[in-house]
């Protein structure tokens, strides 16, 4: 099974194709799609979407795996992450390869054995688990690697991966009533930002 894995963002973009043969997995390919500044975010748009249907019919993978819109990020860097997702999400559709995402903690949860691991030891892990020579650079590749590894494992033991209900965009919704532990901690998060009376709380100047 072939397995790429994207770390979405707009203005670089890291991908990581991972093959599990067994219970073995090997990197086949890893990179950054990075583009211009100077363009309008239409054509930059477009070229990563070339750019990742690319990928696909080069390496023709089983699945696509994703890193979800995770919300503690500043809003600029969340905006561009969406935008980055979604052409992702597009190219996918069309080439009809299903795909599965997970939350960066998730990802170094399954990886590291720690959800807050940092990026190095994401990137040494990924060296270690895929039995390459020096850690996978630029950092986007090396995210990417992980995220592929997650879904080849997790794929393979039997799991059926979907995404969080508080993912709007989420390609594969949870069935009513079904919460993760990510979703109740967000929950319970939101609840106390709110207060005793239900409403938001606002802090003023």
């Amino acid at each position: 099974m072939i397995v790429l894995g994207i770390d979405p963002g707009t203005a670089a973009l890291g991908y990581g194709v991972v093959e599990r043969i067994g219970d073995r997995l090997r990197a086949v390919d890893d990179g950054c799609i990075s583009t211009s500044p100077h363009d309008p975010l239409p054509i930059r748009l477009l070229d990563i979407h070339r750019a990742v249907r690319d990928l696909i019919e080069t390496h023709r993978p089983s699945l696509i795996a994703v890193e979800r819109l995770f919300f503690g990020r500043n809003a600029q860097t969340a905006l561009g992450v969406g935008h980055a997702r979604g052409v992702v999400l597009l190219a996918a559709a069309e080439a009809e390869v299903p795909v599965r995402e997970a939350t960066p903690s998730e990802v170094k949860n399954a990886v590291a054995g720690h959800g807050a691991a940092d990026k190095e030891q994401v990137g040494r892990m990924v060296a270690l688990l895929l039995g390459l020579a020096t850690v996978p650079t630029p950092d986007d590749a090396a995210d990417a690697l992980a995220v592929a590894i997650w879904a080849a494992n997790r794929e393979r033991a039997g799991e059926q991966l979907r995404s969080g209900l508080l993912d709007r965009s989420a390609v594969a919704p949870l069935a009513s009533g079904g919460r993760t532990p990510y979703e109740m901690a967000v929950s319970q998060a939101l609840a106390a930002e709110r207060g005793p009376s239900g409403s938001a709380q606002r802090t003023r100047r």
